[in-house]
């Protein structure tokens, strides 16, 4: 950012309107800056610009074979990047802006770069509902990639500290929008004429999704990746993660659920919604706590239970 108050490399702005404007002037110059959206903490860039999701994909240490969301303003914008059936728009109609990513065919002349696909003939796309990413998007005038604005295969941010943790100098600009309402990443859908599949479970249940548009939802065989947040090591603390802990070991830090006790409280009355919103602020908590481990209670697998035992698998998985 040019002018008199130059910016530091991972510097925390408060995300008003001259903070905005001046990230956005990062993205049209092809750099990437962490904003904050309802769900987690995002790395944006221009999903046109081919240097700038190699620059996300650097900063990340992402594998390029792992392809990125591509978040847009509107359903205009949206129809240029993507080809749209019923039942897609119907789920736009209902969820947008929200939690919802949307697994579609990429439509010729998209200008989308390809390193955003990873060469697949598919786009994942998101409208999201937080305001300021939806200013920045309105400010760059552009779709933008943005995954998660943290090491590759490390915890998700859900706070502007949480990525400077993270990512610290590798992005030039971080946005404060305060800690994430939701806590969990969006729920993705691959959206066909005939059924939905369900590639990763999030905020938004699969069978509200379903009573939208009266289609079976079919779930992910996992063979292979076609959209993002599907690798089976992710979200590590890098330490040991045990589940379904009813009795913690005296070594371990304890995430408890349903109750007062424990080292992080994700919800000691019990709310699944509240859970959600806490538990990558917990596990950033146990990785940073001198315990050799971590103990999460066991978690109801039921409505967003599903996703948050999705993310703690995924975290309990060792090298």
């Amino acid at each position: 950012m040019a002018g008199s108050n130059p910016l530091r490399h991972g510097q925390i702005c408060a995300a008003d309107d001259a903070a905005i404007a001046a990230a956005a002037a990062l993205i049209r110059a092809g750099q990437c800056v962490a904003v904050p959206t309802e769900t987690v903490y995002g790395l944006a860039g221009d999903a046109t610009d081919a240097a700038a999701i190699a620059a996300i994909y650097a900063a990340k240490g992402r594998p390029s074979f792992n392809p990125l969301i591509t978040h847009v303003a509107d359903m205009d914008m949206a129809e240029r990047l993507a080809i749209w059936n019923a039942p897609a728009r119907a789920l736009a109609a209902a969820f947008w802006p929200g939690a919802l990513t949307m697994v579609l065919p990429l439509r010729d002349g998209s200008g989308v770069a390809g390193a955003v696909t990873a060469g697949l003939p598919t786009i994942a796309l998101r409208c999201p509902a937080h305001p300021v990413m939806r200013a920045l998007i309105a400010a760059v005038g552009r779709p933008l990639a943005a995954p998660s604005a943290n090491v590759s295969g490390s915890v998700s941010p859900t706070s502007a500290a949480h990525v400077a943790a993270s990512l610290g100098g590798r992005v030039p600009m971080i946005l404060d929008g305060g800690a994430c309402a939701t806590g969990l990443e969006s729920t993705i859908v691959a959206v066909k004429d005939d059924a939905l599949t369900l590639l990763r479970p999030g905020p938004i249940l699969a069978g509200d999704l379903g009573a939208v548009i009266g289609l079976t939802i079919r779930t992910h065989d996992g063979a292979e990746i076609n959209a993002p947040g599907q690798l089976a090591r992710h979200y590590a603390p890098g330490k040991p993660v045990l589940l379904d802990c009813d009795t913690p070991p005296a070594d371990a830090f304890w995430i408890s659920f349903g109750k007062a006790a424990g080292d992080y409280p994700l919800s000691a009355a019990g709310d699944l919604a509240q859970a959600a919103a806490h538990l990558f602020d917990a596990l950033h908590a146990g990785a940073a706590a001198p315990h050799p481990r971590i103990a999460i209670d066991p978690i109801p697998n039921h409505g967003i239970g599903m996703a948050i035992n999705d993310r703690l698998r995924r975290a309990a998985v060792l090298d």
